[in-house]
């Protein structure tokens, strides 16, 4: 898939939650409580930022998964989604909704 075709993918996931909007136009995001949860990098690649438990259970579930590296660094708790699971976009929503949630518990910026 190419960069726009994610785009496409993660807006209307995005767009299916009411909790939370896509922010960003070079690189599009969601955030609350002051920290970014989810983005779409240059490269196409979607992470989701997720706390510690739920980052192991999602690489294990996924295994083409892993640590999100964007312009290259490894973006803290963030997971890879693998291009495949932006097909399934019930599950994206499930862990974007876990990743929100997580955010809400960190301290307000």
């Amino acid at each position: 898939m190419s960069w726009e075709n994610n785009l496409k993918a993660y807006d209307a996931i995005v767009e299916g939650i009411s909790d939370f909007e896509r922010k960003g136009k070079s690189m599009p995001y969601t955030s609350s409580n002051g920290y970014m949860f989810s983005l779409l990098n240059k490269a196409g690649e979607l992470g989701i930022r997720l706390p510690k438990e739920d980052q192991k259970k999602f690489i294990e579930q996924y295994p083409d998964s892993g640590p999100l590296k964007s312009h290259g660094a490894t973006m803290r708790d963030y997971v890879l989604v693998p291009e495949a699971l932006l097909k399934e976009p019930d599950v994206v929503a499930e862990w974007l909704k876990k990743g929100f949630a997580y955010v809400n518990t960190l301290p307000p910026k």
